[in-house]
């Protein structure tokens, strides 16, 4: 005969297993807290000052366009021999002033005198040859007027007449020629400026053509940039720029004055030039970058250093709840206030304390513990 258990027994069995449930969720809630007790004891707090972030904020940019390139002289010249021989009298070097029409170099004219000899002395022949066939046309006339000789022996002697004269003024030609050779055996500076290069040494056999040295004119220096063509489409004339050139502690200030029409072949790059304001102090050739003011937007912005490239996505690092956050921003619009760069961007709200990038990149939940309050 089977044995029916008390129902009382079967509910006190369930009660026992309720609150050995509860018994066993208590304690692991109670090992969880624990456990992030002690991660948080042994995560330490970064301290951060109050130059070390920055509250997002609407501002006033003013667009900018960014530019780089090379400076150099908008005048400059290359002198060269205009006669060949041998180069004597070259004493200016690299760092020379000099001026305008001053002597820079002479060729020997040993080879030009006797150029200039030769082509008098063709001259004298052919203005000979005109006193022969002037003699010898009048003769003819006589002649023909006492019916001796036939009036085509007369038109023989004009056309000997005519072609010595043309003889004589080819010879002159040559004469002024060999003058002008002459006189191209100096050399001089065409324009006033500082001498760049030496590009020959004295005794040197020089051609036609042959480069001596290069003058530059640093009082006047224009800076030649390369824009892809979507950039080209922002620029214009009588923009300002301001601009670093390298080895300069002072920012410099410049001018777009001229954009090349046409795109480079191959590159599809178009040139502009900026003319520098003030170049004293700068040289040829020296490096230069900056920003062209293209225009002014107000928009929410952070410091640039603040927008952080490390992600496949651009964002920002922000303090929320005394920790660090990651957020997702698109960046916009470029511009500056005088002193730093600021960043359009969506995707933090106003306010937001946004940690500058000189602090370097921190774990999203990393404790923040300030040393001082959150400069506005």
């Amino acid at each position: 005969m089977t044995r029916k258990v008390p129902w009382k027994w079967v509910v006190v069995a369930l009660v026992v297993l309720v609150l050995a449930g509860a018994l066993m969720r208590s304690l692991g809630a109670r090992r969880a807290q624990q456990a992030a007790a002690t991660a948080a004891k042994a995560q330490p707090a970064v301290e951060l000052a109050q130059t070390d972030v920055v509250k997002a904020q609407q501002r006033d940019l003013q667009r900018g366009l960014p530019i780089s390139g090379s400076l150099r002289a908008v005048n400059s010249a290359v002198v060269k021999a205009r006669v060949p021989g041998e180069l004597q009298g070259l004493v200016v070097r690299e760092g020379d002033p000099v001026k305008a029409g001053q002597v820079i170099a002479r060729v020997d004219r040993t080879e030009s005198e006797a150029r200039l000899k030769q082509a008098q002395e063709q001259a004298d022949a052919a203005k000979a040859q005109i006193d022969i066939a002037e003699r010898q046309w009048a003769n003819n006339k006589a002649l023909v007027d006492q019916n001796f000789i036939s009036k085509t022996a007369l038109d023989t002697s004009w056309n000997n007449l005519a072609a010595a004269k043309s003889t004589y003024q080819a010879a002159l030609a040559a004469v002024d020629l060999a003058k002008k050779g002459l006189d191209d055996a100096v050399l001089r500076a065409p324009i006033s400026g500082i001498v760049s290069q030496r590009l020959a040494q004295p005794g040197e056999r020089v051609a036609i053509d042959g480069k001596v040295v290069e003058i530059v004119d640093l009082s006047s220096l224009e800076l030649e940039a390369s824009l892809s063509a979507a950039d080209s489409l922002e620029l214009r004339v009588g923009q300002a720029a301001s601009l670093q050139v390298e080895g300069s502690p002072r920012p410099v200030a410049a001018k777009v004055v001229r954009i090349n029409p046409s795109a480079q072949a191959g590159s599809r790059s178009v040139l502009a030039y900026l003319a520098i304001n003030d170049p004293a102090g700068l040289r040829q050739g020296l490096f230069a970058q900056g920003t062209v003011a293209t225009g002014q937007s107000s928009a929410l912005a952070v410091p640039l250093s603040a927008l952080r490239t490390d992600k496949p996505n651009p964002y920002v690092q922000v303090v929320v709840n005394q920790q660090v956050a990651h957020r997702a921003v698109t960046p916009g619009a470029r511009g500056g206030d005088g002193k730093d760069t600021w960043v359009a961007v969506d995707g933090v709200q106003p306010g937001a304390t946004v940690i500058l990038g000189h602090v370097g990149p921190l774990r999203e939940g990393t404790l923040v513990k300030f040393t001082g309050a959150p400069r506005p």
